[in-house]
């Protein structure tokens, strides 16, 4: 049996036929499963463990254009990363850096959100059109936003007034640039 490697693409490459559907065999989910054939194959068990290198944990947007570990020169192991709509620090993220710092050893948190979000354009009306739709209220807050450096502030207050995090000193926060790739530092202030 003769095994076929996918190579990994962003959705901007994806074969597409009339009106951008997907012409390759499968959905986008048995694509991936195939890759991942392929990259198991190669696989060598690196040795580490679940503490990040680097004792960094970072929020970030999940906005598929973000490659964070090439962005920030970060290899396997060196971080946590945890990703959401907008790189907002919610109840879930305090919870997931909690157990990043008590149970797996990390220190410093960079908080990263980006330009063009997606988020700067919903409102919470959004809860409100779901509830109209399927006739329930999500428990959760959208979270949106019309000033992302003012956003960035205050997920790092929320970080920094958390009771559940034991190392607060080492907080800080940018906005990437999806146009240059660059990182800009927001004053927390």
């Amino acid at each position: 049996m003769t095994s076929s490697v996918i190579r990994m693409t962003t959705s901007a490459a994806i074969p597409s036929g009339p009106e951008g559907a997907i012409t390759s065999d499968g959905t986008v989910t048995d694509r991936l499963v195939e890759a991942n054939q392929g990259y198991a194959a190669e696989f060598t068990d690196p040795g580490m463990d679940a503490r990040p290198v680097l004792q960094v944990a970072v929020v970030a947007c999940m906005d598929a254009r973000l490659d964070l570990h090439a962005a920030l020169g970060l290899e396997l192991g060196d971080c946590h990363t945890i990703r959401n709509a907008g790189g907002v620090v919610t109840d879930d993220v305090i919870r997931s850096l909690t157990i990043s710092q008590r149970a797996l050893g990390t220190r410093s948190i960079v908080l990263i959100h980006h330009t063009g979000c997606g988020m700067e354009s919903l409102t919470e009306d959004f809860r409100h059109d779901l509830e109209m739709e399927v006739g329930q209220r999500p428990a959760w807050a959208v979270e949106a936003f019309r000033d992302v450096d003012q956003d960035v502030r205050q997920s790092m207050q929320r970080v920094r007034t958390s009771p559940f995090l034991l190392h607060t000193d080492d907080v800080r926060g940018f906005v990437f640039d999806v146009r240059t790739g660059l990182l800009r530092e927001v004053d927390p202030a």
